[in-house]
């Protein structure tokens, strides 16, 4: 509460007023006593004297000071014109001295008035009665917003109301469902306005935008004034926003001014006060004619009345009628004169007298009809509700929608009057800028307007389609969306907006709060997101693709033990010899150990047979190994073979933001800029990813990376080293339509914002296009326009980094070029070493052979010399095989024993020719190799006959021996060897083979 000096009004023979400190309750008063003093027919002969006393509204105890004070100079009646606070004090001390008092609410500095919370006591002993009626003010915006079906809005109150008044209307709102917020509106409007603007983030201010188009004001007309001057120079309204201000002190003046300061609808809910038809009893009333400055409503005087000067005014004229009657009826009391500050001080006798009498008084004033009911209160009460249309329009008129009272309620009807879904007649002008595939020129014939097409095109068709209206379109002229300047004001498309030369923004638009805080969108009609645009790499031909399943350290780790395990296997081998099968020809050399572990690699078998059982355990441990190497190598192979898999460098946004080889822009001043920017560089909302691409999109100030239209961006990716940071819609549309389809996508898949239509600031069509685009969204409409324009059967792979054949899985030459070249390779190599090998016989052969490097027996030459040792040409054993000789047992004890025939029969591991003897009979054998070296033929001594008629065996085809059907043997003469003797007929396990 403000302090405030407000009057008590002492009403006695000489009535004494107190007045308030604003004089016009005082001067009213004034004039009341004045008329009443010059009408004979009411007091006859008796006058009126006034007396005036101030008293602090905030200040009870003075108050009921003051009042003792004029009850001790004699007192009938009791007049206020003071706030609750004081007004409960003055009630106590009415209702102790039995003093009839008469309450005129006052609110502070024109505020609405809130219900005042006095004590309640019984009807026999309340002595208050209150002039000005009950407080209505809940109960007629519960039904005005309910009228308007509003579920959404905003109340203002300023700093001098009691906000405990609309309590009981916000249980109700609340139990209706309707969402309510509350704010206070300070005294210094414009800090506070200045404070929102500084400390609210755009998302939010954007909110707050949009919770003004509706709002309830409960303040002054004063302060409402200030308040609406300040949102419609912030741009916090537009002529879309519809406002209610409720007060019951609006004078006419006041709606003029509100109106002239406002756009979009405004309604005023004031009290109103019935007129007379006939102009001429407007200052008659009953037996008393009013001041003629005070009842004409065309007076200036009478236009600047407050609500209680009137009440002031009536409340006179009632006491003064009041005592006319006591006159005429011969019961008057004499006036009280009373000491309050004493305990033993007696009421007033003829106080409940005179209360009964005023109470069936009742008297046409200023205010119609003043009369009290059984509870002390004025029913009589009345609202008029005004209102204005929609729109800007400073000069726009006023009219009297409805009006309110408590017994009939609301007479009338109130609509928020929206546009209906007619809009036949109406022409829009469309700006617009040419984006791929939203926008587009279909046709421009010289001298004709042009035509459009494109995914936006169509919406805005089905739009005109429904709603009935016809556009005209035209290109921004600076070819630009628009963006905000040094000077404040904004460029292009947005720019025709704001400046009202067109009505309607259609592009590949999106909806940005830096946008909404000028211009309105609609609701989205497709989502945005924000997208990179890069050229696909050339399809590189990798002949060696079959090596691929494996990497090329794990190929080396093969090789290496392919030679690591052929090494252990001769070593197990020459550490102990395995036992070689009769007539075996394989050896287990290191040439031998290699070539069958390789062979067992790749699955193709070995000829060197291993008998130890270390060496067995060697190749078990070995053939496990290559069975799982072969299995994963053939499983892999057939995956990589039939699955392209691509690894690129950049798959999405954070790829590359991360990188810095490859440059990459946008459209300078556009909406990606402004977005990358915002994330980039505000505190509140800072993105690493954005900060790293800010810093490459910003490099020397932009213009290096970043180009002025998005067709320079796509050529740029076309034809050289670029990425095109743009919407990912407008991105895709351009991939699928390549025809080379050299171009991949890559985004983000959560769209943060949307596509919008854009209006100008308030507009009254957007709820109706925003309706009329859900509803196209909820019947699959925009789905199949939009399958229009992004088809699902495209040609090009947007999403493949290099270019693909969607084909099946056949595979081509490319994938086994490698093996190709490696068997070519390999024929080079065999035909390389096959001539060598020629050569080096050929050498070989033409010199003489010594004995260290002589190590092979040449088998044709001894196949000769042997057949030449036979004694019976016509034996069927003359012929003996290349690959082995078998001869018939020998008596080797008769053998000489000379060293220089022992050098020529001893034991030769590493050759394919051994002789072997064999016993009759008895099976004894005798193994013994023979040397390689002995190339001059063998010097067999004369076979002694006894020899003869044991069975001979020659070695079989297939590697075994069968028994000759010839009885008697050919003896066979050989060189003997004297010395040392050896006893090989003794030992049945030996022979010799050759």
């Amino acid at each position: 509460w403000q302090i405030f000096k407000f009057h008590i009004v002492i009403v006695k023979w000489h009535w004494a007023i107190f007045d308030e400190s604003a004089r016009k309750d005082d001067e009213v008063f004034r004039m009341a006593v004045a008329d009443l003093n010059l009408n004979n027919e009411i007091l006859e002969t008796e006058k009126i004297t006034i007396s005036v006393e101030f008293v602090d509204g905030n200040n009870p105890f003075q108050a009921v000071q003051e009042a003792c004070e004029l009850m001790n100079r004699g007192i009938l009646a009791l007049v206020s014109s003071i706030g609750c606070m004081s007004a409960g004090s003055l009630q106590s001390l009415a209702d102790a001295m039995h003093i009839p008092h008469l309450f005129i609410q006052r609110a502070p500095a024109g505020t609405p008035r809130s219900s005042c919370t006095l004590a309640s006591r019984s009807r026999q002993d309340d002595y208050t009665l209150f002039v000005r009626p009950p407080v209505y003010l809940n109960d007629v915006i519960l039904q005005v917003v309910g009228e308007y079906s509003w579920q959404k809005f905003i109340i203002f109150y300023d700093q001098d109301y009691d906000i405990r008044g609309i309590q009981d209307f916000l249980d109700k709102t609340s139990q209706q469902g309707m969402d309510v917020s509350l704010q206070k509106v300070e005294s210094n409007i414009n800090m506070m306005i200045t404070s929102m603007f500084r400390t609210m983030r755009v998302e939010e201010l954007h909110r707050y935008r949009d919770t003004l188009r509706r709002a309830v004001l409960f303040m002054s007309p004063a302060t409402a004034k200030a308040f609406i001057t300040e949102v419609v120079e912030t741009n916090l309204v537009a002529f879309d926003c519809h406002w209610i201000i409720i007060n019951e002190e609006i004078s006419d003046q006041d709606v003029q001014d509100l109106v002239i300061k406002s756009i979009g609808r405004l309604t005023l809910i004031r009290q109103t006060f019935p007129l007379p038809q006939n102009t001429s009893q407007r200052c008659v009333k009953h037996n008393h004619r009013i001041n003629t400055s005070l009842c004409d409503p065309k007076d200036p005087k009478a236009q600047t009345l407050e609500i209680t000067n009137r009440y002031i005014y009536d409340t006179v004229l009632l006491l003064a009628n009041t005592f006319h009657r006591k006159l005429e009826d011969r019961k008057w009391h004499s006036m009280a004169s009373l000491t309050c500050i004493r305990k033993n001080s007696k009421p007033w006798q003829g106080g409940r007298p005179m209360l009964d009498n005023v109470k069936k008084s009742g008297v046409s004033g200023l205010t119609g009809f003043l009369e009290f009911t059984d509870n002390g209160t004025n029913p009589n009460i009345y609202f008029e509700i005004l209102g204005t249309n929609y729109g800007e329009d400073r000069g726009r008129g006023v009219s009297r929608l409805a009006t309110w009272d408590p017994v009939h309620g609301l007479n009338g009807t109130l609509t928020d009057r929206k546009l209906e879904n007619n809009m036949r007649g109406v022409v829009l002008r469309v700006v617009t800028i040419l984006e791929e595939p939203f926008v587009m020129v279909s046709e421009n014939v010289l001298g004709k307007p042009k035509k459009y097409q494109g995914y936006s095109i169509d919406v805005l068709d089905a739009l005109s389609n429904y709603l009935g209206f016809k556009y005209e379109i035209y290109i921004a002229p600076d070819h630009k969306y628009g963006s905000q300047q040094a000077d404040g004001f904004w460029n292009g498309l947005i720019g025709e907006l704001v400046a009202k030369r067109a009505d309607v923004g259609l592009s590949a638009l999106t909806i940005t709060p830096e946008r909404e805080s000028v211009v309105d969108f609609t609701t989205r009609y497709m989502d945005y997101s924000v997208g990179v645009l890069l050229r696909k790499a050339e399809r590189t031909v990798d002949m060696f693709a079959c090596l691929a399943p494996f990497d090329l350290s794990l190929w080396a780790c093969i090789a290496g033990t392919v030679l690591l395990v052929g090494i252990l296997v001769y070593l197990l081998n020459w550490l102990n010899p395995p036992r070689l099968p009769m007539g075996s020809v394989s050896s287990t050399t290191l040439y031998n150990s290699m070539w069958f572990v390789y062979g067992s690699f790749v699955q193709q078998g070995g000829e060197v047979p291993y008998t130890t059982l270390a060496t067995r355990m060697m190749m078990g441990v070995w053939w496990l190994f290559a069975l799982i190497v072969i299995s994963s190598y053939t499983a892999n192979l057939a995956a990589f073979l039939t699955i392209t898999r691509i690894e690129n460098s950049i798959q999405s946004l954070q790829d590359l933001s991360k990188q810095t080889e490859l440059p990459y822009g946008t459209v300078l001043d556009s909406a990606v800029y402004e977005q990358v920017r915002s994330k980039a560089m505000n505190p509140f909302e800072r993105d690493p990813m954005y900060s790293q691409m800010w810093r490459m999109i910003n490099r020397t100030g932009g213009p290096d990376n970043n180009v002025e239209e998005s067709k320079e961006g796509i050529r740029k990716v076309k034809s050289g080293r670029f990425a095109f940071v743009w919407d990912a819609a407008v991105l895709e549309y351009v991939a699928i339509n390549d025809e080379d389809c050299s171009f991949y996508t890559v985004g983000n898949n959560a769209p943060d914002r949307g596509y919008g239509i854009a209006m100008q600031h308030g507009s009254p069509y957007r709820d109706i296009f925003s309706q009329r685009i859900l509803e196209l969204q909820q019947n699959g409409d925009m789905d199949i326009l939009k399958l229009k324009w992004w088809p699902r059967d495209s040609p090009c792979d947007l999403y493949s980094a290099v270019h693909t054949k969607h084909r099946g899985g056949a595979l081509d030459i490319h994938s086994f070029a490698g093996v190709f070249c490696v068997l070519a390779a390999g024929v080079l190599l065999s035909c390389l070493i096959a001539m060598v090998e020629t050569w080096w016989t050929r050498r070989k052969g033409s010199r003489v052979p010594s004995k260290e490097d002589d190590k092979e027996i040449d088998l044709e030459h001894l196949h000769r010399r042997v057949n030449s040792l036979c004694t019976e040409d016509d034996s069927p054993h003359k012929q003996f095989s290349t690959s082995s000789i078998d001869l018939t047992p020998l008596d080797m004890d008769s053998m000489p024993a000379t060293r220089q025939a022992l050098e020529q029969i001893s034991d030769f591991r590493n050759t394919h020719i051994t002789t072997t003897t064999f016993i009759p009979e008895q099976i004894q054998t005798l193994s013994r190799s023979l040397s390689a070296k002995a190339q001059q033929g063998f010097a067999f001594g004369p076979v002694p006959d006894h020899r003869t008629g044991g069975p001979f065996r020659q070695r079989a085809p297939n590697g075994g021996f069968f028994r000759s059907p010839i009885k008697t043997m050919s003896s066979i003469p050989y060189q003997p060897t004297p010395q040392p003797n050896f006893s090989y007929g003794n030992d049945p396990d030996r022979g010799t083979s050759i």
